[in-house]
């Protein structure tokens, strides 16, 4: 990954944390890795644990951000959820699984999208 995207996606995740948090979420993890992979941010809105996607494009040529999450990404975010649970002890009587988009735009702020239970 160039520095350039790498640049993209942190601006993107720092967004959407400060958004969420915004809302009431607690960050409990920012890019929690092991080695199966890497949670952009974990949180907990009341007695929910969230696993959040962040997803960051320029443009949106190839559609909204969200739509480059497939079944396998979404398979892998399943399994380091249960990997974190697992690993933290953390109990939770709900998760949820969203997704954020970070578009910046040519003029004034970027426009973030929460998508709550987004899978």
């Amino acid at each position: 990954m160039t520095t350039q995207r790498q640049a993209i996606g942190a601006y993107g995740e720092r967004l959407a944390a400060r958004h969420l948090e915004e809302r009431g979420l607690e960050i409990l993890a920012r890019n929690w890795r092991c080695s199966d992979g890497e949670v952009d941010l974990i949180l907990r809105d009341g007695d929910c644990v969230v696993f959040c996607e962040v997803k960051t494009r320029r443009t949106a040529t190839y559609g909204p951000p969200a739509a480059s999450i497939d079944r396998r990404k979404v398979q892998k975010l399943r399994q380091l959820a249960i990997r974190w649970l697992a690993e933290t002890g953390t109990r939770a009587p709900q998760l949820r699984f969203d997704v954020v988009e970070v578009l910046p735009q040519p003029r004034g702020a970027s426009r973030v999208v929460h998508i709550r239970a987004a899978f």
